[in-house]
């Protein structure tokens, strides 16, 4: 069945609405009090499930929320409700709505919506990427003038000294560092332009997919610790760049610390 980007668009687009800005909402843990989910996050997902299955019938899913995975079809769609619910408990703008769709086993459509910065981030697979209707591509920056989004695995602190080694070494022969707390803006703002390098030890699919579809299509590159593109269906550790030389690059520093993933 076909089905249009823009009909995608819409459905996520009504699914922010239930975002709630003036905190009316309740925050709960996962099992760590880093892992936190809010009754934002079920309103939302529950919405996008209903929808998305009406827009195309006997598709899976996979989500973030309630161990909801059911991925024995030829469609999936992998959601993340609200990625960087820690930011959105706390009234920060970098929260994001990220839907994904897998024709195949291969990425077809990407959306990443974030409310409060009134952005839009999609791609389709051969299509380009986009933000708000416009055109996006990574930039040509060099890696000594690249910016770094990376973070020290929050769910796995007992991996947080070799991520700072990792991390140390990076930085010391690029340009400075940032992070928001929501691996799908990052990767969509490296997508636009705005950074050059990324590192993350280790990232779900909701966290990456329609990020990363929107990153290639922008002219990026991303792999995970074996080179591979990122799994849709397993975590991964998730390494990218603007270029293939600097992607390559970042996975040699990992390699130098690491001779396999640890998860």
């Amino acid at each position: 069945m076909e089905i249009g980007l823009q009909q995608i668009i819409d459905i996520v687009r009504e699914a922010g609405t239930l975002m709630d800005r003036t905190g009316g909402f309740e925050v709960h843990d996962k099992g760590a009090r880093e892992n936190l989910v809010t009754t934002s996050d079920l309103a939302v997902q529950h919405f996008l499930a209903g929808r998305l299955a009406a827009l195309l019938p006997g598709s899976g899913f996979l989500c973030e929320e309630e161990d909801f995975a059911d991925t024995a079809h030829d469609d999936v769609w992998i959601i993340d409700p609200i990625d960087g619910t820690a930011n959105y408990a706390r009234g920060n703008e970098n929260c994001c709505i990220s839907v994904a769709l897998v024709r195949g086993g291969e990425l077809s459509m990407g959306v990443v919506y974030s409310p409060w910065r009134d952005e839009v981030y999609t791609a389709e697979k051969g299509r380009g990427a986009y933000c708000n209707g416009k055109p996006i591509h990574v930039s040509a920056r060099t890696y000594e003038r690249g910016f770094l989004f990376t973070a020290l695995a929050a769910y796995h602190k007992e991996w947080a000294p070799v991520c700072s080694d990792i991390i140390r070494d990076i930085y010391r022969d690029c340009s400075d560092i940032r992070r928001t707390g929501s691996a799908a803006i990052e990767l969509c703002l490296m997508a636009a332009g705005f950074a050059e390098l990324y590192f993350e030890m280790h990232l779900l699919p909701w966290d990456y997919a329609a990020a990363s579809l929107i990153l290639t299509e922008a002219g990026g590159t991303i792999c995970d610790f074996n080179g591979a593109y990122p799994s849709l269906f397993k975590p991964s550790m998730v390494i990218a760049a603007n270029t293939r030389p600097h992607c390559d690059r970042l996975l040699e520093t990992v390699h130098r610390h690491l001779d396999e993933w640890p998860f």
